[in-house]
């Protein structure tokens, strides 16, 4: 690696953290009223929920057998709906929009609202294939390499016995064969359709076959494959309660550290906001 990207690294993993430990401190000193309805974080709204209501949530879904859209929001998908007209009319026309990171706590916090908890992706992964082997709710795999979907799929099903899982496929496929896909995806009748293409080529395919699909819950979960078949390692719990999972992320991948300076330009354009 080159000395300047070293620095570079260093200088945004520095501020990062800074910023991620000051918002820390004030979540924990000040007494932020906690906010009930959606809050919009430059033009993205994030719904005030926990883990357990998030799962009520989407179990509603599942129950009105009508298509969803579910949106994990971090810092760094945000900040790319800045420069993508087409993802932020997405985002904005999902029908459940969770807060994935500590960047986006920290946001609502200096804006003078807190919002309940984090609700990641992989752990709306890990959650809601519980709930569907309790439930017998059937899920369908799609994205990330064929070992490593693969994988996943067979370590949720270790994990949650008497998961139903209704297919599996990789994210390595054409735009010819989308519509083959989409068409086994939607004969396969799943409840919930974990996407894992990466944003926003995940939201456009939900958003573009979303009718064709019919599919009650289809979520956007990024790496969350590679993080549950163990190609990557989860960050430990104390950084995750800490916000600190993104540096543990980018210590594995360090090619993420342009996505990763998103996290300070977002905090300080959520700052400017609250200046307003």
């Amino acid at each position: 690696m080159h000395k300047a990207t070293r620095n570079t690294g260093c200088i945004i993993g520095c501020a990062a953290a800074l910023i991620i430990g000051g918002g820390l401190l004030i979540r924990r000193w000040r007494r932020t009223p906690l906010a009930t309805e959606r809050v919009e974080l430059l033009d993205v709204p994030v719904d005030p929920l926990t883990m357990e209501a998030a799962l009520q949530r989407i179990e509603e879904f599942i129950r009105s057998r009508q298509p969803h859209h579910v949106f994990t929001a971090d810092a760094s998908g945000i900040m790319r709906a800045q420069e993508d007209p087409e993802l932020k009319a997405i985002v904005q026309q999902a029908d459940l929009i969770t807060a994935d990171g500590a960047g986006v706590l920290i946001a609502t916090q200096l804006q003078g609202r807190r919002l309940p908890a984090r609700v990641s992706g992989v752990d709306l992964v890990e959650q809601i294939s519980a709930l569907a082997a309790s439930k017998g709710y059937r899920i369908y795999l799609l994205g990330a390499a064929e070992h490593v979907v693969q994988r996943a799929a067979g370590m949720l099903t270790a994990r949650y016995p008497g998961l139903r899982i209704a297919g599996v496929h990789h994210g390595y496929f054409t735009a010819a064969a989308e519509a083959g896909i989409v068409r086994d995806i939607a004969l396969a009748h799943p409840d919930v359709l974990f996407v894992a293409l990466g944003i926003p080529a995940q939201e456009q395919f939900i958003r573009r076959n979303f009718a064709q699909l019919d599919v009650p819950v289809m979520i956007g979960v990024g790496g969350s494959f590679d993080v549950i078949s163990g190609q990557l390692q989860r960050a430990p719990r104390w950084m995750q309660r800490t916000g600190m999972e993104w540096l543990f992320r980018l210590l594995q991948q360090p090619s993420r550290l342009p996505r990763m300076s998103a996290l300070p330009r977002f905090v300080l354009a959520a700052w400017k906001m609250r200046r307003q």
